[in-house]
């Protein structure tokens, strides 16, 4: 504890909020860096050179407004404040700016809150938020890409099993390892017997890499009962989307987003209350 509980979480909300705005560059930009080097790798396989393009990551360039190419100043970038005081458009062309953009940073800055006031500024509280952080990213990106990045959910697996091996993730190294072994194997082994049975992939390695992460974090005995609440959610929300006509070309729902509420759902809850909650 630094200050006071109500202090330390107000601080670390604020510290939320300014992660949360980078996770919108992140979950923008991470899925065309990725289709940027997919296509340097076909070019150079295929021997046709690929014409020259601006560099482009997760710091270059500045961000910039979509329609008319504005550049973002710094005071234009203040989490949630600047949304507001431009009412939700951009300052050059008058474009409406998504909510997404303070949704996220919203909940990075009171998911950040609620962990120091629940544990302090401790080292416990520092790995989940950088893990409730990781997790947001991932539940949007795949939303919107159906990609869930290796390069996250590898980084995010093994920082459970170190979190576990140093004391500080509340889970023993053991039952960590077990859990991430298991949550890739169970996935895997379900994707293996669909795809034998029908010829059909049923979901990606994305997924299976995404749950060996919850089961470093959360432990195998928590696997069960963040598929089973991932499975119900998915199942409404598919069906919601089904009667309002809003699947996508494909007639899919990804299913990392549906993990990542089980994972925080645990997160909140813990696994007992989490079966409870569903009848078991």
């Amino acid at each position: 504890m630094l200050f006071s509980p109500a202090l330390d979480a107000a601080f670390a909300g604020i510290l939320g909020l300014l992660v949360g705005s980078f996770l919108n560059v992140v979950i923008y930009r991470l899925p065309k860096m990725m289709e940027r080097q997919w296509a340097a790798e076909c070019a150079e396989y295929s021997g046709k050179p690929l014409e020259p393009q601006p560099q482009f990551s997760l710091l270059t360039p500045r961000s910039r407004c979509r329609e008319c190419g504005h550049t973002i100043r710094w005071y234009e970038n203040i989490p949630l404040v600047s949304y507001v005081a431009l009412r939700g458009k951009c300052a050059a062309c008058g474009t409406r700016i998504g909510l997404r953009y303070p949704l996220v940073e919203l909940s990075t800055g009171l998911l950040f809150a609620y962990l120091v006031w629940r544990w302090g500024f401790s080292p416990k509280a520092l790995v989940w938020c950088g893990f409730s952080a990781a997790l947001l990213a991932l539940a949007l990106i795949d939303w919107d890409t159906t990609l869930l990045p290796d390069d996250i959910t590898l980084p995010l697996v093994w920082a459970g099993l170190i979190a576990a091996a140093l004391g500080w993730s509340g889970m023993r190294l053991p039952g960590a390892l077990w859990g991430a072994v298991a949550g890739y194997m169970s996935l895997w082994t379900i994707y293996q017997g669909f795809k034998l049975l029908t010829g059909k992939e049923g979901m990606g390695y994305g997924d299976f890499k995404l749950f060996a992460a919850l089961g470093a974090w959360f432990g195998w005995q928590a696997l069960i009962p963040i598929i089973l609440m991932a499975s119900v959610i998915g199942a409404v929300v598919g069906v919601a989307m089904k009667m309002a006509a809003g699947l996508r070309e494909g007639k899919y729902v990804p299913f990392g987003p549906f993990l990542a509420a089980g994972g925080f759902a645990a997160l909140f809850f813990g696994a007992d209350a989490m079966l409870a909650a569903i009848g078991i």
